[in-house]
């Protein structure tokens, strides 16, 4: 075995193997079941931090099932992603001087699978080198034949339910990728902007009034001005005319509430077709829906002389002849919120546009009742964010469901003349023409925990629902909700029983990962450097259900460090056990270190799989780390070196090793695979050896409260010694209380050794002595020193003051009967002992400070 521990040697050829055995797939019947559908990537290109962050917590939790006795099956998949993989290939196609808009669709979506293909062998490998333990047998990609067939069962079915509709709405426009977004794929960005304040004439009349707006160049889409009714200055204006700037073109004054009397003049323009509030107005008051931009961010015949100009050209032409006519009375810089394509970069336009959408209410209505059931709901962890899921879906408004687009499922619409036709198939007889658009992205990934077992033509119900979902708080809107609310539509049933929320990674300074700032990091160059079993050990133990989290690169070395602990660790057990039976352990006269290390081990058990199954994967890390670190490498090891002969302590150091790397095994694979290869003589894998479990025989508290003062013996000599500056020979003299004098007399050869020294009966001449207290006795430390004349009074003052605030705490917290009465007994007595403990301390410190 290597001295030093190398993460490329470990983590080479294990996956290979691991498939070559079928370690991932599912299907033992005899087990009970335990489902994850892994959220599906993007098929754009490499897996970012984000995903290797989200897939490692999955596959924590699905290695732990699996060595917990379930038939444990994680499903593999990916995303089509629409709009993201058509910009990419469109991309590329330019790249090589190709117009991909030249191209007929059939060309072009031939491409766009390879391009699939391609990125799809990409991410495979990216999940192998991840370690992640997934049943490739029943891999989904959302535009496999039978997802289609999904997806259109769901369209027609709503469809004909009335659900979903067609009709004309205001969206989120991309003028650069020319098709509607989802509101998730809008960035809105805090940026100054030009207020223009314009100068509306009313009509046969010198007065005008005053209004502003940032986008000047949808005045050509006025069909109205508003004021408020309650608003004295001009409720008796309604159905006056005033005219548009620069145009000679009339439209009337309406009284509505929209109109705010607080802000501005109190008058507002109304564009039907290009603001949200103002399509809600125009339908309010049977105003036109003038359009009057093209597809492609142009102006249109709507715009007179300005038509075919760039939107901001356009602005920026026609604020000077406004100008130049005095209709501009003032210009304004502001900060305001400006959405941008996250696909494309370029700015949203709100668009009126003919579309598909899902009349939500109903379903809605469906998914909140169902989570007013304790039995049938989805739970959420932590459960906060069930609040923020109740309150969307309570405020929901219609989807937008159909994207301009080529890539993803085509809509199952087809027109002839003034008919329609929507099918799972074609209609009969000729002249009927397909609907160019496809679905949005989200609506085949709203089937993809129930779609991806068989339905529905045969719903795999033994995995159905999923156990849990795991994904980011960013998108329980736009996924977690739909998937709620299309399972209960159609099975009557919650798709997923937990679903783990988690926050974002950030960098070291809690700024967002973006190319902007250049911030962000590849999980594969991670790997490269530092080894998989690193980068998960930090993803999982640096963060808690729904907080955030900051990559730093020191971080992810100490779990490398860790690492390679464990491996100088198992390096020392092979090496004085390397003629010993593993298989044969012997627990027959254990030893009082014997004992304690696997009481320890016995409580980390216990801690480890009560935090792991409230997904506190952050706790169940820290809490072994603590273990193997400071209990089993620092103390026991050490320990263990007096008495190496002992075919005891050797089945312990075994045992106790194997535990650990089961315990592990979730988190860090490949070594933990490595060691237990080392130990196991049958060669089968740790993957699916039993996980460790609780034994109420191995508690042993005495031995853990003896060894414990034995330790803070140990230690606080050390430390007594370093703040002194004693380099040079010494000695000890026990004074610890009757009761408590075994500790030494029983132990000093182990004791003396480790700390280099040995006891004497009385203190030696021409030696200074330390007395240092506890709250079971004094030891007294004799030593030779120039530098070191008296008792370091700054240290036991420091001490003393330190003890006084942890006794004013503990009986602060005794006397408050909260506390007394509903913490568990045990925690209560532990905080009583403790207190004793630090009086009787405090009274040895006074005692010597004196």
């Amino acid at each position: 075995m290597e001295k030093k521990y190398d993460h490329k040697q470990v983590e080479s050829n294990k996956y290979e193997q691991w498939l070559q055995q079928k370690l991932f797939q599912a299907g033992d019947l005899k087990k009970p079941p335990f489902c994850i559908v892994i959220p599906p990537p993007n098929v754009t290109g490499r897996l970012h931090l984000g995903h290797a962050w989200d897939t490692t917590i999955q596959d924590v939790i699905i290695r732990y099932k699996r060595m917990k006795g379930y038939d444990a099956l994680w499903i593999p998949g990916m995303d089509h992603a629409g709009i993201a993989t058509q910009a990419k290939v469109d991309e590329r196609l330019r790249s090589q001087g190709t117009n991909p808009r030249g191209m007929n669709r059939d060309e072009w979506t031939k491409i766009a699978w390879s391009w699939k293909e391609e990125y799809a062998k990409i991410i495979r490998s990216q999940w192998g080198k991840l370690g992640l333990s997934l049943d490739y047998s029943r891999e989904k990609f959302t535009l496999d034949p039978d997802l289609n067939n999904a997806v259109n069962e769901v369209f027609v079915t709503l469809y004909n339910k009335g659900y979903i509709y067609r009709g004309e709405r205001i969206i989120h426009y991309d003028p650069v990728a020319m098709t509607a977004l989802s509101n998730i794929e809008v960035i809105y960005k805090e940026e100054e902007a030009i207020l223009y304040y314009l100068k509306y004439q009313l009509a046969d009349s010198n007065q005008y009034f005053t209004i502003a707006t940032t986008r000047p160049e949808t005045i050509f889409g006025d069909t109205a001005i508003a004021v408020n009714p309650n608003d004295k200055r001009y409720n008796q204006m309604e159905n006056k005319m005033v005219i548009i700037p620069t145009l000679d073109k009339k439209i009337p004054i309406i009284l509505d509430e929209h109109a705010d009397m607080e802000f501005g003049s109190g008058v507002v323009k109304i564009t039907p077709a290009h603001d949200q509030n103002d399509f809600e107005v125009g339908n309010r008051h049977n105003l036109d829906r003038v359009i009057c931009l093209n597809p492609n961010g142009t102006m249109n015949n709507a715009a007179g002389k300005y038509e075919n100009m760039d939107r901001f050209q356009c602005r920026e032409k026609l604020v000077n002849e406004l100008k130049e006519k005095g209709l501009l009375l003032r210009e304004e810089k502001i900060t305001h919120s400006i959405g941008y394509s996250e696909r494309s970069n370029a700015i949203i336009e709100p668009y009126l546009s003919k579309q598909w959408f899902v009349k939500v209410d109903e379903l809605a209505k469906h998914t909140i009742e169902n989570q007013k059931n304790a039995k049938t709901k989805v739970n959420f962890f932590p459960e906060r964010f069930e609040n923020v899921f109740l309150n969307w879906m309570t405020n929901i408004q219609d989807w937008c469901i159909s994207r301009q687009l080529w890539w993803g499922h085509r809509i199952p619409a087809w027109y002839k003349d003034d008919e329609i036709h929507v099918g799972k198939e074609p209609p009969v007889g000729e002249g009927w023409v397909q609907d160019e658009d496809v679905l949005d992205t989200w609506f085949s990934s709203a089937l993809w925990p129930f779609a991806t077992l068989g339905w529905p033509q045969r719903l795999n119900r033994r995995y159905f629902p999923n156990n849990v979902l795991v994904t980011g708080y960013d998108i329980i809107f736009f996924w977690v909700s739909r998937m709620i609310f299309q399972s209960l539509e159609f099975n009557n049933e919650r798709p997923f029983q937990d679903v783990l929320i988690h926050g974002l990674i950030r960098d070291k300074d809690g700024r967002k990962m973006s190319k902007s700032l250049g911030n962000g990091v590849d999980p594969m160059d991670v790997i490269d450097q530092y080894g998989a079993d690193a980068l998960r050990f930090f993803l999982m133990s640096n963060s808690s259900p729904g907080q955030d989290l900051r990559y730093d690169e020191d971080k992810v070395k100490a779990a490398w460090n860790f690492n390679n602990k464990i491996w100088n660790a198992t390096r020392f057990v092979l090496l004085n056990t390397k003629d010993f039976p593993s298989p044969k352990h012997t627990f027959k006269r254990l030893s009082l270190y014997d004992k304690w290390i696997l009481a320890r081990l016995n409580e980390t058990i216990l801690e480890t799989q009560k935090a792991i199954e409230n997904f506190e994967f952050n706790i169940v890390c820290n809490t072994i780390y603590s273990f193997v670190w400071n209990d089993y490498c620092d103390w026991y090891i050490e320990l263990s070196k007096f008495n190496l002969e002992s075919p005891t302590t050797k089945s312990v150091l075994i045992y106790v090793l194997t535990e650990i790397v089961k315990l592990l095994h979730p988190f860090m694979p490949f070594v933990t695979e490595e060691i237990y290869q080392k130990f196991n003589n049958d060669q089968t894998s740790i993957m699916i050896s039993n996980y460790p479990q609780y034994n109420k025989k191995l508690r042993y508290k005495d031995e853990i409260n003896k060894v414990e003062k034995i330790k803070e013996i140990i230690t606080t000599i050390r430390n007594v010694k370093q703040e002194n500056k004693i380099s040079n020979e010494y000695y000890l003299i026990n004074q610890l209380n009757r009761e408590e004098l075994y500790l030494i007399t029983d132990h000093q050869i182990e004791i003396g050794k480790i700390l280099k020294t040995s006891f004497v009966k009385e203190k030696p001449a021409n030696m200074q002595e330390i007395i240092i207290t506890f709250a079971y006795g004094k030891i007294i430390l004799c030593y030779n020193s120039t530098t070191n004349n008296n008792i370091d009074k700054e240290m036991l003052q420091k001490e003393k003051e330190t003890l006084i605030e942890s006794i004013n705490k503990r009986t602060n917290l005794l006397a408050n009967e909260n506390f007394t009465k509903k913490a568990p007994p045990n925690l209560v007595d532990s905080e009583k002992q403790k207190l004793n403990e630090e009086t009787e301390k405090l009274k040895l410190i006074e005692e010597q400070l004196k």
